[in-house]
């Protein structure tokens, strides 16, 4: 699982059929508990919005998250929203 925050959302009119209907977001890394310089698209599971701190699901465990299509082929998917981080 990786943790980050939304950056902004992606939009693509052409793409593949089984994508379709699925919000893109580029979300920013957080490691250690900073922003670093790498971010990822990951598919919106959970209704995210713009600089809410995201766990994400990467891999086959994405697209087991996608639970109506575990064949999309996606590699990450945002599965839950943080309400607060604890060391």
């Amino acid at each position: 699982m990786i943790i980050g925050r939304v950056y902004g959302s992606i939009v693509s009119t052409h793409k593949l059929d089984t994508l379709v209907g699925y919000k893109f977001m580029l979300v920013q890394c957080i490691e250690n508990g900073k922003l670093v310089d790498k971010y990822l698209v990951a598919v919106d599971g959970v209704g995210a919005g713009m600089g809410e701190d995201v766990i994400i699901a990467t891999g086959s465990a994405a697209r087991v998250a996608l639970k109506k299509n575990d064949t999309v082929p996606v590699d990450a998917v945002i599965v839950g929203i943080l309400d607060e981080k604890q060391a």
